[in-house]
């Protein structure tokens, strides 16, 4: 049986109203964005993602189930909107105890 570990991911804005103001360059990036979590979901690597309605402001977060660390910040480094620099940053961070519902299909 594979190892695997659970890491949260948080995708800083550039700006708190990013998600309302948003030029139609950065919009085309987080498309390329929605569609790169989309394939790695796909994948079976992204448990979720998603914005998240933060009352000071709109931030990305997804859940990640990986074999390391190491992979874990692959992904987030290959992102298109941190490669593109639209994004501020992100922040990687572990989630050493999980507790992670059974996958689609399985019996439970």
């Amino acid at each position: 049986m594979t190892s695997t570990s659970h890491f949260l991911l948080r995708l800083i804005p550039p700006r708190p109203t990013f998600a309302a103001d948003m030029t139609e360059a950065e919009a085309a990036v987080m498309a390329e964005h929605a569609a790169y979590w989309i394939g790695h979901m796909d994948r079976g690597t992204v448990v979720a993602f998603g914005p998240v309605a933060d009352p000071t402001g709109f931030w990305g977060l997804a859940v990640l189930e990986t074999a390391s660390r190491d992979v874990a910040e692959r992904l987030a480094a290959e992102d298109p909107a941190i490669t593109s620099g639209t994004m501020a940053r992100v922040e990687i961070h572990p989630m050493p105890q999980a507790m992670v519902r059974p996958h689609a299909g399985q019996d439970t």
